[in-house]
């Protein structure tokens, strides 16, 4: 907030006006960024706010939930696929951009591991976010009958619930057997002592704490460093489901000592609609002989892979844990998308995904602040902020003037908005025009 003052005493522009927000696009260093990116017209995503108005971008803020389509990705897709039409099959071991397919994977995994705080070597790419859940718990969920409990938020995204709850069955254990980390009562969101206090009294039954990086409905942003050396100190394996947190949140997985961490590409990495997944294991894991993970082809060793001797060698780090070729087209679009964060230091992103945030925060707070209650923390967030109405009849009002406007945002029913300025490509005016929206909904 010291920056945005400082802005608003030097420029003599009002925080709250249009030409503030105009003034801090002018000092953007990262708005040519923006260029790298498709983003749609107002009449492509539903708006209806007259013809004049239809040929205008719209304003997206919903790369939380999916992320604008990078310029790169698309040019990427489109040489594998002359490469497919051109060499067929030896495009596997013969590439004009030097990207044979048979290790396409080590491109991607060389520029998403800096974004994630990993080597290398400990990233994988492969399937998508529920699968790759699956087959962590397959090698780190092994219950026995002290310790045998995951814990998860009592609300963590259906798909992660889901997918422990089946964990559970197949091992046939109790109901029991998941346990919920739960704010107060009256609050959304969860405290970090109270998460340590749970596993300090639990800890002795948890075998695995699976938790978000960032919570998807709330937007907090966990302490992960904290919350896992404490269960690591309970003797619990340590996961984390990161698909709000990568390239969302600063990450450090290797220094942090977590052991594994699942998350998906498609919002803050903007890798297309239901792109490939990436997975995280420790270095100290990947040559443990007791984890009984399950195998594929491409789990074998590349330099014998093709000998097909099935005598299991087991490729080093995480690769060692992926199933099958890596799928060549959906990388692709991830590989154009991480190009992007190349153009720019992971820290001067952050630093601008702060400062949108605080802006909204503050645009929020001074124009709508007595028909909104933001749940999300302001210590512990990424990108997204989420905004809960006072009633249904109000939340609906402001969703339909926000999609009549061309703004692009997320809803969950009954009365949650979620906005999410990404500093790949929103601007301040973005945000701006965001709020002024909905103060022009709730006002009339």
């Amino acid at each position: 907030m010291d920056k945005l003052r400082a802005v608003e005493a030097k420029s003599g522009a009002d925080l709250v006006s249009a030409q503030f927000a105009c003034e801090m696009d002018s000092r953007d260093s990262l708005a040519h960024l923006r260029s790298e990116f498709v983003v749609p017209k107002v009449n492509q995503v539903g708006g209806k706010s007259g013809t004049d108005n239809g040929d205008k971008e719209c304003i997206y803020m919903c790369g939380n939930s999916l992320g604008l389509q990078p310029k790169r990705a698309r040019r990427v897709v489109c040489e594998e696929l002359d490469e497919w039409a051109h060499k067929g099959v030896t495009g596997h071991f013969r590439h004009a951009q030097q990207r044979p397919w048979v290790s396409y994977r080590e491109p991607v995994v060389a520029k998403m591991a800096p974004i994630v705080g990993a080597k290398p070597a400990e990233v994988g790419v492969m399937n998508s976010l529920t699968t790759n859940i699956h087959l962590m718990l397959a090698a780190f969920y092994r219950p026995t009958a002290q310790r045998y409990k995951v814990l998860i938020e009592g609300k963590a995204f259906p798909s992660d619930h889901y997918a422990v709850e089946s964990q559970i069955r197949w091992h046939e254990l109790p109901a029991n057997a998941m346990l919920l980390a739960e704010p107060r009562p009256g609050e959304h969101t969860l405290r970090t002592n109270d998460i340590l206090d749970l596993i300090a009294r639990e800890g002795a039954s948890i075998a695995v704490v699976m938790l978000s990086g960032v919570q998807y409905y709330t937007g907090q942003a966990f302490e992960i460093a904290r919350i896992t050396a404490a269960a690591q100190a309970s003797g619990c394996v340590v996961g984390w489901d990161l698909a709000h947190a990568a390239g969302n949140v600063p990450l450090h997985l290797h220094d942090w000592n977590v052991d594994f961490a699942c998350w998906c590409t498609y919002k803050y990495m903007n890798s297309g609609p239901g792109g490939i997944a990436g997975f995280f294991v420790h270095e100290r894991h990947t040559d443990n002989s007791d984890l009984r993970r399950l195998l594929g082809w491409w789990s074998h060793d590349q330099r014998t892979r093709f000998d097909m001797t099935n005598e299991f060698v087991p490729s080093p780090g995480a690769a060692g844990f992926e199933l099958s070729n890596t799928p060549i087209l959906t990388s692709a679009a991830l590989l154009g998308a991480l190009q992007v964060f190349e153009l720019a230091p992971l820290q001067r992103l952050h630093q601008k995904s702060v400062l949108l945030t605080t802006y909204l925060e503050h645009l929020l707070l001074a124009r709508v602040g007595s028909h909104i209650q933001i749940i999300t923390p302001q210590k512990h967030r990424g990108a997204q902020l989420s905004l809960l109405f006072a009633s249904e009849h109000v939340f609906t009002r402001v969703f339909d003037a926000l999609t009549r406007a061309g703004v692009v945002c997320d809803e969950r029913k009954p009365n949650c908005i979620r906005i999410a300025p990404v500093p790949l490509y929103n601007s301040f005016s973005d945000v701006w025009q965001c709020v002024d929206t909905i103060y022009s909904a709730v006002a009339h």
